[in-house]
Order: C-alpha cells, then structure tokens, then sequence
C-alpha cells in the first residue's frame, strides 16, 4: 500500500482496482532488487531437491 499510495501517489480508488499485473508493472521502475528468472537447467534441480507432496507421508502430486 505505501508503494501504491505514497511513491505511485495513486488515489485509494486507481490503487484497489488495479490488478497484480498492473501493479507489478507500474512499480517496477522504482525497484532495486531485479533478479533474473532461475535458468530452466536450475529449476530443474531445485524441483528435484524439493518436490511438491499432498501429504505429510511425503507422497507426491500425480504426473500431469
């Protein structure tokens, strides 16, 4: 709410009918911590080490 009402100085009523996609877009000029999306070979490996489970038998998600 700081960055939508006080650095974006948008109005309460512009602020809450944004959507999220709006309002990354319009912050993002104003943000010092850009970090590159994880190559896909990195993903990979941290799916690997962290798999999703549905249980805390540690099953995991069916393959889609």
């Amino acid at each position: 709410m700081a960055t939508g009402l006080g650095l974006l100085r948008l109005s309460p009523r512009d602020f809450w009918a944004m959507t999220p996609l709006e309002f990354e877009r319009a912050a993002r000029p104003f943000s010092q911590h850009r970090q590159a999306a994880p190559a896909r070979a990195d993903l990979a490996n941290l799916m690997r080490a962290f798999p999703d489970t549905h249980d805390e038998g540690g099953g995991t998600w069916p393959k889609m």
